[in-house]
């Protein structure tokens, strides 16, 4: 179990979307922790490299006033675990998210694990290194279990994201000295799911396990939501009950 968050209460959440979308990917988190009280901001990663997108979600951070929780997904993980070493931040949370070690990238991680199918879905976009997912791999791997409407949004929406990111190395991870909570989607097609159950046990992160797609939260908001606000509490009991 993680250890517990600072005497009181965070009140303040950042959010940290993945590759190939934005900060919509929170739409349905939102207005469940703002119903519970907790000041919620997203960030709007830049896609402009590894260090660009760290230092935007690090801008958010040092905006708000007091100990923030930070929530990443996918790539969003990636940068959690450098930008949380911030003095603020009091919490990680993952969902469905990369979890590098230190000196370790995101391409490199999951190697030992089976090859996600969404990942053959990637194709090069522009011819300058950025990549996009195909409106199929969108539709069949990275979000399955969303109406046809939202799928189309997303795929319309999707921003390209330049490979090099995927190269970064993380110089220190955060969860080393920060408690981390993680949200494992059991039928991620573009994270290995037993990847996921590895990292969340190997950063000895309160567990919670939900039966979704790569985008957990926006296929099981309720749950995404019940984690972080767990978590934003300091609590530990909600993973414990979900039999880790």
């Amino acid at each position: 179990m993680p250890q517990t968050l600072a005497s009181q209460a965070v009140k303040n959440v950042v959010l940290v979307h993945g590759a190939f979308a934005n900060g919509s990917s929170w739409d349905k988190v939102i207005p469940k922790l703002q119903a519970k009280g907790l000041h919620v901001v997203a960030v709007h990663l830049p896609f402009t490299g590894f260090a660009d997108d760290v230092t935007a979600a690090k801008r958010v951070i040092d905006a708000q006033d007091g100990p923030v929780l930070l929530v990443g997904h996918s790539y969003g993980g990636a940068i959690i675990t450098e930008a949380g070493n911030d003095p603020k931040v009091a919490g990680l949370v993952y969902v469905a998210a990369f979890a590098p070690n230190n000196d370790e990238a995101v391409g490199d991680t999951g190697k030992d694990f089976p090859k996600p199918a969404g990942l053959d879905e990637l194709r090069p976009f522009g011819g300058d290194g950025y990549l996009l997912l195909t409106p199929a791999g969108y539709a069949q791997h990275f979000a399955p279990d969303l109406t046809a409407e939202e799928k189309q949004i997303l795929i319309a929406t999707q921003p390209p994201a330049p490979a090099s990111i995927f190269g970064a190395k993380i110089p220190s991870a955060a969860w080393h000295s920060k408690p981390s909570w993680y949200v494992v989607a059991s039928n991620d097609h573009m994270i290995a799911p037993e990847y996921e159950k590895s990292i969340a046990n190997h950063i000895n992160a309160d567990t919670t396990v939900v039966h979704s797609s790569h985008v957990a939260m926006l296929s099981c908001p309720n749950e995404v939501a019940a984690v972080i606000e767990h978590a934003a509490a300091g609590k530990t009991e909600l993973a414990a009950s979900s039999g880790r």
